[in-house]
């Protein structure tokens, strides 16, 4: 499960066998995933359309055949593009799963420092990449053996992600890098419990310790928006599932998810779907 905005507790796989395979699609399936993180790793294989994907503050438009690395505790986002769909592949695994954590040299030198964010891996591959081909058969070997299933397939999909990411570490440098950042993480959180009441970019600039302008500037590189812009995603969000899964009045649902204003609220909801809340209303049912 992803609360909204923050992060995501949802456990992925058995408990003996950590990994899955989730087919999704960007604006069907839900019209965006929120910045959020998780303990696994994800691995975002586009395969068809296009859309944004963001891994942590690098905001880029995704195409087919990318592939995104999103390491332990990175924040990472999904949003659609006006008249376009995006259907891509989560796979979602705990590192643990590729070995023992306790006496095993690919956990002490690789697998436990990248759960740390001591190393760097690449965010995004694209078909012109140098392995590329051969970590995209990587995944697509994976999703064959995850189809089938037929006995020992297990094995295969270890040895897949296994070689993935030594295909993917072969080069890179072990660096500390700031992939769980506590200010953002306290701030994302507050935001999870609060965004149906008033919230000022003073406010979340004071829970930081930060000036106003500094704030707004740092949100901005970490999170590809401005606060402003995220809370009102959040708000957004929100509204568009009580218009799917209730028949409370508009300016109901506008007011419950911190919409003080029904004409701005139909004006954001409007520029952000495409569409007014009672259309997207009737599209959903």
């Amino acid at each position: 499960m992803i609360n909204e905005g923050y992060f995501e507790e949802k456990k992925h796989g058995s408990l003996l066998f950590p990994f899955n395979i989730y087919p999704c699609s960007i604006p069907k399936d839900f019209p965006s995933v929120s910045l959020h993180w998780q303990q696994g790793m994800e691995l975002i294989f586009i395969k068809k359309g296009k859309g944004l994907v963001q891994v942590g503050v690098d905001l880029v438009e995704a195409k087919e055949k990318d592939i995104f690395i999103v390491p332990p505790y990175t924040l990472h986002a999904l949003r659609s593009l006006p008249s376009s769909n995006m259907e891509y592949e989560n796979f979602l695994f705990d590192l643990r799963f590729l070995g023992s954590f306790d006496h095993d040299v690919c956990a002490q030198e690789y697998l436990l420092p990248l759960s740390a964010g001591k190393i760097k891996l690449p965010h995004l591959l694209r078909a012109e990449d140098l392995n590329y081909q051969k970590l995209a058969d990587c995944l697509i070997e994976t999703e064959h053996l995850c189809e089938q299933r037929n006995k020992g397939f297990e094995l295969g999909v270890k040895a897949n992600m296994m070689r993935f990411l030594f295909l993917l570490l072969h080069g890179s440098d072990s660096v500390e890098v700031d992939t769980i950042n506590d200010r953002m993480k306290h701030l994302l959180l507050m935001v999870e419990k609060q965004y149906v009441q008033p919230i000022t970019v003073e406010m979340a600039a004071r829970l930081c310790g930060y000036s106003t302008s500094h704030f707004m500037r740092w949100f901005k590189k970490k999170s590809g928006s401005s606060f402003t812009a995220y809370l009102n995603e959040r708000r957004l969000m929100a509204a568009a599932r009580m218009l799917k899964e209730s028949n409370d009045k508009i300016l109901t649902i506008s007011e419950s998810v911190g919409f003080d204003n029904l004409s701005n609220f139909n004006r954001q909801f409007k520029q952000r779907f495409g569409m007014s809340p009672s259309q997207y209303r009737s599209s959903s049912s």
